[in-house]
């Protein structure tokens, strides 16, 4: 085990700096420490990159694919390597080309999909369509199905004869019924979501991400982007992992380049250039739009500091 800790300390060590780290969160009875699994480990290289990436603030999903990413690329790229981070598709058995590959993979949507308005209702997805914002979703939380039905063919109808791009959040079956370019779901729609069906209909899909393990689990349905979060804290939705930062982005952003990607959360003027400067080819934004007194004017200024 000592083996193990010294190869652990040295991953920490390099990459302190790099924004990869968070603080590790206080544990209890009810939230027990992250586990390694001494005994499935494929060699010590899986069981360091575990530790280290434990030590380094990642959940235990994350930490446990980390650990065979380490060991997939100490054997793949001629030894082990304290200075560099698991970042190909390889690393962690991704196909670069899956859509290429992939009979179920969905609709393809721009590899740079721009400016992304999160929206609550249809008059604002129509105020982000006069701004000319290329891709815009409507994030609508009602339990009335009715109102449901009706905002979402309001938004389609809005999107016509403009250039922007709408996706529907979770509300895949009322998307399909109005023809919505997309939908946009969360891991935990998975489950219980229709996706032949959305796939049959010609629905691009975008999926959202918390972390590798869920970005290696997202890779699985070959959905038309993935958005990665969140980049910051927002309290716009109650997020079940700490705000991943800008060096996680990063290197997330490297790894599933194959992609179309979505950076999301928190994320307004003083960020979006960091934030696109990852690599990403869309950035998402919530009130930096609808809490801005003039949102064209937002727009435009927001859509300026991505290209600067």
């Amino acid at each position: 085990m000592s083996l193990v800790r010294d190869l652990a300390d040295q991953i920490v060590a390099a990459h302190a700096k790099d924004g990869m780290c968070l603080p590790i969160p206080a544990y209890s009875m009810s939230s027990p420490p992250p586990k390694i699994d001494n005994e499935h480990a494929a060699d010590h290289y899986e069981l360091a990159g575990a530790l280290a990436s434990i030590e380094m603030g990642f959940i235990e999903c994350d930490a446990k694919v980390l650990g065979k990413a380490w060991s997939r690329m100490a054997h793949q790229d001629g030894g082990f390597n304290p200075l560099k981070w698991p970042s190909r598709p390889e690393h962690f058995d991704l196909l670069p080309w899956t859509r290429n590959m992939n009979p179920n993979a969905f609709a393809e949507c721009p590899q740079r999909l721009g400016l992304y308005a999160v929206m609550p209702d249809a008059d604002w997805v129509k105020r982000a369509i006069e701004a000319d914002v290329p891709t815009v979703q409507l994030r609508l939380k009602s339990d009335d199905r009715r109102l449901i039905r009706k905002q979402i063919a309001q938004s389609v109808e809005a999107v016509k004869g403009s250039k922007t791009l709408l996706f529907i959040n979770d509300y895949w079956q009322e998307a399909i019924e109005a023809d919505a370019y997309g939908v946009h779901l969360g891991q935990e729609d998975l489950e219980v979501a229709d996706l032949d069906a959305i796939r049959s209909a010609g629905l691009r899909l975008g999926l959202s991400t918390h972390g590798y393990a869920e970005m290696v689990y997202a890779d699985r349905f070959c959905p038309s982007y993935i958005a990665m979060g969140a980049v910051f804290a927002t309290n716009l939705k109650k997020m079940a992992t700490a705000p991943q930062g800008l060096g996680r982005l990063y290197k997330y952003a490297q790894l599933m380049s194959h992609y179309p990607l979505v950076a999301i959360g928190g994320i307004d003027e003083s960020s979006i250039h960091a934030v696109a400067q990852s690599g990403v080819g869309s950035v998402a934004v919530v009130r930096a739009i609808n809490g801005s007194s003039d949102p064209k004017a937002a727009v435009k200024r927001l859509q300026e500091l991505m290209k600067t």
